[in-house]
C-alpha cells in the first residue's frame, strides 16, 4: 500500500497540474482517504466540501465537520442543503429514483460551489470497486444491481471531471491505505454509510417524522454495538424503518406503530456478506431500548439474510 500511495499521489499531481479540485468529503474512510491523498498531491488547491443532505444520522453533520477540522489541515466548507434534498425527495418511494435524485443534486451543489471558487476543473470522490460493479454492467453481461449515487446516480453531462483514485480498490484495501497514511482508528474502522444516507434506510416515502424515528432507533443500535465491543467485530450495523405498521400492546392499550429492522453483517469487501450472530442478550437489549425509547415503534425484527441473494442495504 505504500507503493499505491506514492503512485496515486504522483498520478493525481500530474493530472491536476496547477488547477484546483473540489472533493466530496463525507467523513467516512473512503472520501477521507481521497482528501488526504489529494492534499499530499496538490496542497491548498484542494477544496473539500461536506454537504448535509438532510438524510444523515442524528447530529452527524456537525459532528463530522468538527472532527474533520480538528484532525486534518484541509480547506473545508460545510454546506447545509437539507431542505433542497428533502424537497426533491418528497413523495418519492422508488429506491433507484431516490439514488438518482441524490446523485444529481450532489453534483448540482458541487458545480455551484466550484463556480463560486473559480478555476475548479475536477471533482474528487471516494468511489470503490464494489460501487462500480453494482452500478454498471462492467465488461460483460452482468446486471445493474443498484445505482450508487456516485456512479450510476451521476448525470450524463457534468461540468467537472472526476478524480477517483480508489475506484479499483475494495474496502479492506482502503483501510490498509488509511493505516499507511496514519489516519486515526475511529476513521479507519467507522462503519460504511451509504451516500444516499437514510433515504435508502427509510423504506418507501421519506418524511421528517419517519426520518426522526429512524435516527433515534439507529442511535440506539450504534451505542449498543460500541458499548458491547461488537462495533469492531462486525462489518456494518444499522437500523431500517419498514413501510408498514403492526399491532402492539402498551400498558392496557392497543398500539398500531412502526417496525424497525436490524441489519448487522459480517464481510470483508462488501461483495458478499453474512448476518452477524450477535448474542441474544445484545439483540434483546437493542430491541427493548428501541421500543421503550423511540416513540412510534412497537416491534423490532432481525434480518438474517446473506448477500447474495440479499444486498446489505435494503434499497
Amino acid at each position: 500500500m505504500s507503493s499505491f500511495v506514492e503512485r496515486a499521489v504522483k498520478e493525481m499531481a500530474e493530472t491536476v497540474g496547477d488547477r484546483h479540485v473540489v472533493c466530496a468529503l463525507s467523513g467516512g474512510i473512503d472520501s477521507t482517504v481521497v482528501a488526504v491523498l489529494l492534499h499530499k498531491a496538490i496542497g491548498k488547491r484542494l477544496h473539500c466540501i461536506f454537504v448535509d443532505n438532510g438524510v444523515l444520522r442524528l447530529n452527524e453533520g456537525q459532528e463530522v465537520v468538527d472532527y474533520l477540522r480538528e484532525h486534518f489541515d484541509l480547506n473545508l466548507k460545510y454546506v447545509q442543503a437539507q431542505r433542497r434534498f428533502l424537497d426533491k425527495l418528497e413523495g418519492v418511494d422508488d429506491p433507484e429514483q431516490k439514488r438518482k435524485i441524490i446523485g444529481y443534486t450532489f453534483i448540482e451543489v458541487f458545480d455551484e460551489e466550484a463556480k463560486a471558487l473559480g478555476h475548479v476543473d475536477f471533482l474528487a470522490q471516494g468511489t470503490l470497486y464494489p460501487d462500480v460493479i453494482e452500478s454498471v454492467s462492467h465488461k460483460g453481461p452482468s446486471a445493474v444491481i443498484k445505482s450508487h449515487h456516485n456512479v450510476g446516480g451521476l448525470p450524463e453531462k457534468m461540468n467537472l471531471k472526476l478524480i477517483e483514485p480508489l475506484r479499483e480498490l475494495f474496502k479492506d484495501e482502503v483501510r490498509k491505505v488509511a493505516a499507511e497514511l496514519g489516519l486515526p482508528d475511529f476513521i479507519i474502522w467507522r462503519h460504511p454509510f451509504p451516500g444516499p444516507g437514510l433515504a435508502i434506510r427509510v423504506i418507501g416515502e421519506i418524511t421528517e417524522e419517519r426520518l426522526d424515528i429512524l435516527r433515534k432507533a439507529d442511535k440506539v443500535v450504534q451505542h449498543e454495538l460500541m458499548a458491547s465491543g461488537w462495533y469492531r467485530k462486525v462489518w456494518q450495523g444499522f437500523a431500517v424503518l419498514l413501510p408498514l405498521k403492526t399491532v402492539g400492546v402498551m400498558g392496557d392499550g392497543r398500539t398500531y406503530e412502526h417496525v424497525i429492522a436490524l441489519r448487522i453483517v459480517d464481510s470483508v469487501d462488501a461483495m458478499t456478506a453474512d448476518w452477524a450472530r450477535l448474542p441474544s442478550e445484545l439483540l434483546e437489549r437493542i430491541s427493548s431500548r428501541i421500543i421503550n425509547e423511540v416513540k412510534g415503534v412497537n416491534r423490532v425484527v432481525y434480518d438474517i439474510s446473506s448477500k447474495p441473494p440479499s444486498t446489505i442495504e435494503w434499497e
